[in-house]
């Protein structure tokens, strides 16, 4: 018998603690709120948070390898930096600013996707048991928690909204709603739109149950944006809490910093799920067994690449495109973009 619980239903995974005061959010009701000594409380982690660590306890005990990561230094820092993205703020240009916050709280609300993965039957598909795993729950509430956690839950807000009230708090409800869908109708233009710089999925292992090869796929790339994030948690807390450059009294980085602890489980449930694979020995259709570590090797290399390549370099042409977009129509706006540029890191 474990000592630890490491079966858990549906509804234990979606239970938050309850807390002494709601968040609000732009005069909505967000999700998470607050204790009695008013420490931010992120929702459904109540077991959440207990079941991931079992899970870990669980794996590296079965079989004594390190979980699945990658050293936060291994991408790119934030574009713009903190101190080109202030530099525009001083010089009166705060529109790309705002249109990066938009579209940050706009991705995530494409996050409710996620409950829609489809999860073949893992049983079938593993020669070691999957009972009682983190994988075993992905449909069993860890997808549906995370969908919540970034698009909110019928009459309460996540991180979508969340975002979205950092930038209104901070510059003052810059935009109408039409505005923010012609900011990013534009935005997507420069071949930043969701999922640009995603390759072609042809299947690395054709005997292998192509939805689990997907599955796969897509927690991979899905773990690597969460772990990339804190390079954007980082710079716009840093950038919203200048109170001589933003409104609000430095809650717009409050508010960046309560979605960053939100996060966290997200992180290292996808970590703990792909190390669950890779430890494991996959039963392809074939009856063939093939090694784990080729499996998640093989598809977490190329997502890597992808992360800090085509993924990147495209999100870096989005907020380029929105920020010489911002200058062009400035008398000044050619030096403006020389000296942003001087201030690269």
């Amino acid at each position: 018998m474990n000592a630890v619980q490491v079966d858990w239903s549906y509804d234990e995974l979606l239970e938050s603690h309850p807390v002494e005061e709601p968040l609000f959010a732009g005069g909505v009701r967000c999700h998470g709120g607050f204790d009695s000594d008013g420490n931010y409380v992120s929702p459904r982690t109540k077991n959440r948070w207990p079941a991931i660590r079992a899970w870990q306890e669980q794996r590296a005990a079965q079989f004594g390898t390190p979980l699945l990561d990658i050293a936060l230094d291994t991408w790119p820092g934030a574009y713009p930096s903190v101190a080109q993205a202030k530099f525009l703020l001083r010089s009166g240009v705060p529109d790309p600013i705002i249109a990066r916050l938009t579209q940050i709280g706009t991705v995530e609300g494409f996050g409710s996707m996620i409950r829609y993965s489809q999860i073949p039957d893992l049983q079938r598909c593993f020669d070691e048991p999957v009972q009682g795993t983190g994988m075993w729950h992905l449909g069993r509430g860890l997808y549906e928690a995370h969908a919540r956690d970034e698009a909110g839950y019928k009459g309460e807000g996540g991180h979508k909204q969340m975002w979205f009230a950092a930038r209104d708090i901070a510059f003052e409800h810059p935009l109408t709603e039409d505005q923010t869908q012609t900011m990013m109708d534009r935005m997507f233009a420069y071949g930043g739109g969701p999922g640009s710089g995603s390759s072609s999925l042809e299947p690395f292992f054709p005997d292998v149950d192509y939805d689990l090869e997907f599955l796969i796929w897509s927690m991979a790339r899905l773990l690597l944006i969460e772990i990339s994030a804190f390079h954007i948690f980082a710079w716009a807390e840093e950038v919203l809490a200048d109170t001589d450059l933003v409104a609000g009294d430095g809650e717009a980085a409050h508010m960046v910093s309560y979605i960053r602890a939100d996060e966290a489980p997200h992180v290292e449930y996808l970590k703990t799920t792909l190390s669950e694979m890779r430890d494991r020995t996959f039963v392809a259709s074939s009856g063939a067994r093939v090694p784990g570590t080729e499996v998640i090797g093989r598809i977490w290399e190329r997502a890597r690449a992808e992360s800090v390549g085509t993924r990147h370099e495209s999100n870096v042409r989005l907020v380029r495109g929105e920020i010489e977009h911002a200058l062009e129509s400035r008398p000044n706006g050619k030096d403006l973009l020389a000296e942003f540029d001087n201030l690269a890191a």
